[in-house]
């Protein structure tokens, strides 16, 4: 489906002359066309952070709505603002199906005294987009018509109940239902499922797992799942790049230089190393950006992606896995924002042992505010294999602190970090302990 959306906005980008950008009615991109020009002005603050970001904010949608372009049926001008950071006009095409705007194709509008679009290639222009309404239109009943039979399937019970919501949703999707998917986690997600994820088969929203494995389903306690059709099991960038599109990301700085007049939004867009010593060196990198304490509970919005599976008898399987990446990617920065299972390591694990708040006795004590530092020198050790040298370059610190950090970790914890089931437990534990 993400092909067919390009492919329309390409032909529409030939016909007027102009790199075309397509949002939907949320005003999330979905595909944009090539920019090849030298000219500043094109890739104005706006449209730079809008490509960005892959959406738009409350106020940029706000204020290009007050030109009327929701209720707009044919081609809408609006002016340059440059006190905006829109320093070249647009051109909005309104994508309609059955009187109900889809979403909106953008253009950069001409120079002032320069000839625009000839009418017959702007009446061709719209042609396109109405073949674009069609596709969100179906996409967007698709993914509402099904949301239902998913969310059964992501929360029944094991046995009969699972089995027989795995029925219904086979049965809606038809013969697609036994094609490939992606079972897609963002957590935590505010707001109602977004109206259309191009690439979806069905989304619908989930409470996520508060403390003590109960469910919560407060504002802010929600998931957004997502089914995602996949072509083959090698081809999971498209995939990756509708999840990333769901997240709110910062924009480059340059892209949000002269954008005050907007608060700053975006808005509508017209290896490894051979050898040794560089293994050991990148596992200090490694280690370095690891080298922080566990932290407390965060609301940082991520994306977990779980293996492929063909088959809908595996999707509870796979949505336990996209729900561990998840989180794992809060527990861990480096893992994402948007983190597959197959590359979160040991959280694959601790994800599932660690449903409920860890509280081992052993750890206990080092790991209260009052011993972060300590908490953080043992992680890196034990990150770095139990070697010393490793572990005291990756914390910055001489040999002898370390050893005497570690001789303090021994006492709170009662644990012998030269026994290898001692180290073991407490590696889980501090690992864990980024999951709560």
């Amino acid at each position: 489906m993400k092909g067919d959306y390009q492919d329309l906005v390409d032909e529409i980008s030939a016909l007027l002359g102009a790199p075309a950008t397509l949002e939907n009615r949320d005003f999330r991109l979905i595909a944009f066309g090539a920019h090849d020009s030298d000219d500043d002005l094109a890739m104005d603050p706006v449209r730079t952070r809008s490509i960005l970001t892959r959406q738009s904010t409350a106020a940029v949608r706000s204020w290009f709505e007050g030109f009327g372009i929701a209720r707009a049926t044919g081609p809408v001008r609006i002016p340059a603002a440059p006190d905006a950071g829109v320093f070249r006009g647009r051109i909005c095409l309104p994508v309609r199906f059955r009187g109900i705007v889809q979403g909106y194709v953008w253009l950069l509008d001409q120079e002032p005294g320069k000839p625009g679009p000839e009418p017959a290639a702007m009446a061709a222009a719209m042609e396109v987009a109405e073949r674009i309404g069609v596709l969100l239109a179906e996409e967007a009943k698709a993914g509402a018509d099904l949301s239902r039979e998913f969310q059964a399937v992501l929360t029944a019970g094991r046995g009969w109940q699972q089995d027989m919501a795995v029925a219904a949703l086979r049965a809606a999707l038809g013969p697609g239902g036994d094609g490939l998917h992606a079972a897609v986690c963002v957590a935590p997600w505010s707001g109602e499922a977004p109206a259309s994820v191009p690439g979806a088969a069905a989304v619908c929203l989930v409470p996520r797992r508060g403390a003590g494995g109960d469910e919560a389903g407060a504002a802010g306690d929600l998931a957004l799942a997502v089914l995602l059709r996949l072509r083959s099991t090698d081809a999971l960038a498209p995939a990756l790049t509708a999840v990333a599109r769901l997240l709110p990301r910062a924009a480059e700085p340059a892209a949000t230089a002269g954008a005050a007049g907007l608060g700053g939004a975006a808005g509508p867009a017209g290896t490894a190393t051979p050898g040794g010593t560089a293994k050991a060196a990148g596992a200090t990198a490694a280690a370095k950006a690891r080298a922080k304490p566990p932290a407390g509970p965060a609301r940082r919005m991520t994306a977990g992606v779980a293996d492929p599976v063909r088959g809908l008898a595996e999707l509870p399987g796979a949505w336990e896995q996209a729900v561990a990446a998840a989180r794992a990617a809060v527990a861990q920065p480096r893992l994402g924002p948007v983190a597959q299972w197959s590359a979160i390591g040991p959280y694959r694990l601790l994800a599932t042992l660690a449903a409920d708040p860890v509280d081992d006795p052993a750890a206990r004590a080092l790991l209260t505010p009052a011993h972060r530092e300590l908490a953080r020198t043992a992680e890196v050790f034990l990150d770095c294999a139990g070697q010393a040298g490793r572990a005291a370059a990756a914390l910055g610190i001489h040999r002898q602190t370390l050893y005497y950090r570690l001789a303090r970790v021994e006492q709170l914890t009662g644990l012998d970090l030269d026994e290898g089931e001692d180290r073991l437990l407490l590696h889980m534990a501090l690992k864990a302990a980024r999951l709560t």
